[in-house]
C-alpha cells in the first residue's frame, strides 16, 4: 500500500513510498483509513527538503476509519465499527498526566502520524491501533455516532482542543466576550465553542490573506466581527468593539508573538489568556501586566475524555459545524495540491481519502 512518509528527525520532506499492511496482534486493531485532515503540523514539514534517508513516520493524525480486523484478544471492538482516533500510540500509563486521564501531555507520549511513529497514520490506506495503548487508555479511539460523516470524525482532534480551551480551562460565562487569533481551524471551531456557550461578541483577529475566505467562513460560523490585523490596530478595535471591562478572555491560536502581546494590552484586570497555538521565536516585550493587573496566561495542549465524550454530542447534535470549514477533498496521490492549497491559505481544512488501485 501506498503511505505518505516523513523523513528526517528534526525537520524533513514528506515521500509518497511503499509500506506493507500493518499485521494484526492479539490485542491491535486494524481499520481502514476512511478520511483523512491535513493539520497545521503536518505543514511545518512540507517542503523542506533535507537529503535525510531516516525514516520518522507514516504521517495523518486527523483520521477516522472502519476496523477491519480485530486481535485474537480483542474484546471492546468489533470488525465493521466506525472508529476515531484521538491518535494516542503510547504513554507510560503511571506519570501524572496519565494518572489524571491527560494523556497527551505524558512525556513518553508517541502519537499516530506524528513524530517517531512506528504503527501508521491517516495519509495511508490501513493504520493500526496497538493494543498497548487500549489497554492504559481505553478511548484511545472512540465509535463515531449515526448521523456523523467520517469526514467530520476525522477533525474531531482540533474539535477536541478547541472544547478544552474554552469549556474545561477557561472560565467563560454566558454574556461575556471572547478575542480569537488565529483563523485556522483551531480558531474557527473556537469561535463555534464561544457562541455555544453564550458570548455576545466573538472577534475574530486575522490578517490580509484570512480576508478572501476564512473572514467570510468564520461570520457563518459565529464570528460577530472580524478584524484585520494587517490593516486595523487590534487593540484599539478589539477594545471599540467590546468594551475593555468586557475583554476578559482571549484564545490565541494562531502561536505569534505579536498576537499574544495585543492579547495583554488589550484585556481587563483579571482576564485570561489561553494560548493553544505555538510560536518558536522568543519574547522580545515585557509580560509584567499579567502580574500588575492579575492576568493569566493559561497554556494549552491537546484534550481529554471529557472533552471527546463532549464534542461528539455537539458535532451529532449540529451544534457544531465542519462542512463550511472543509474547502477541498483530494484523493491521497494528490496530496501535494492539498498542502499547497493549506500553505495560500485558499484551504481551511482538506480531507485525503485513499485513491491508490493496490
Amino acid at each position: 500500500m501506498k503511505a505518505l512518509a516523513r523523513y528526517g528527525k528534526e525537520f524533513g520532506g514528506y515521500r509518497m513510498i511503499d509500506v506493507p499492511e500493518p499485521e494484526c496482534g492479539p490485542e491491535d486493531i486494524i481499520i481502514e483509513v476512511k478520511a483523512a485532515a491535513i493539520c497545521g503540523a503536518d505543514m511545518k514539514h512540507y517542503k523542506v527538503e533535507n537529503g535525510s534517508d531516516q525514516f520518522n513516520s507514516i504521517r495523518g493524525h486527523e483520521f477516522a476509519g472502519e476496523i477491519i480486523k480485530i486481535g485474537s484478544e480483542v474484546k471492546d471492538w468489533k470488525v465493521g465499527q466506525r472508529i476515531v482516533s484521538d491518535n494516542s500510540a503510547h504513554v507510560c500509563g503511571v506519570c501524572p498526566a496519565c494518572e489524571n486521564g491527560d494523556f497527551l501531555c505524558c512525556e513518553e507520549k508517541i502519537n499516530l502520524g506524528l513524530d517517531n511513529n512506528t504503527w501508521g497514520g491517516g495519509f495511508s490506506k490501513y493504520c493500526k491501533i496497538p493494543g498497548e495503548i487500549l489497554r492504559i487508555h481505553k478511548h484511545a479511539i472512540w465509535k463515531i455516532p449515526e448521523g456523523i460523516e467520517y469526514e467530520e470524525a476525522a477533525v474531531l482532534d482540533p474539535i477536541c482542543n478547541a472544547y478544552k480551551a474554552i469549556a474545561q480551562q477557561a472560565h467563560l460565562l454566558p454574556g461575556q466576550d471572547v478575542v480569537v487569533f488565529g483563523t485556522g481551524p483551531l480558531g474557527l471551531f473556537s469561535v463555534q465553542i464561544a457562541r455555544i456557550m453564550g458570548a455576545v461578541n466573538i472577534v475574530m483577529v486575522g490578517l490580509e490573506e484570512d480576508t478572501k475566505v476564512r473572514f467570510g467562513v468564520a461570520k457563518e460560523l459565529g464570528a460577530t466581527h472580524c478584524v484585520n490585523g494587517s490593516r486595523e490596530n487590534v487593540v484599539e478595535r478589539c477594545q471599540e468593539i467590546c468594551g475593555k471591562e468586557n475583554l476578559g478572555l482571549v484564545i490565541e491560536c494562531s502561536g505569534a508573538n505579536i498576537a499574544l502581546k495585543q492579547a495583554i494590552e488589550m484585556t481587563r484586570a483579571n482576564a485570561e489568556i489561553v494560548r493553544v497555538g505555538m510560536g518558536f521565536k522568543p519574547l522580545e516585550f515585557s509580560i509584567n501586566d499579567i502580574t500588575s493587573w492579575n492576568k493569566s496566561i493559561i497554556g494549552h495542549m491537546a484534550y481529554d475524555s471529557t472533552s471527546w465524550r463532549n464534542a461528539l454530542r455537539l458535532l451529532q447534535s449540529g451544534a457544531i459545524k465542519v462542512k463550511p470549514m472543509i474547502t477541498h477533498r483530494i484523493g491521497l496521490s494528490e496530496w501535494e495540491k492539498g498542502f499547497q492549497a493549506m500553505a495560500d491559505k485558499e484551504a481551511i481544512k482538506v480531507i485525503i481519502t485513499y485513491d491508490y488501485e493496490d
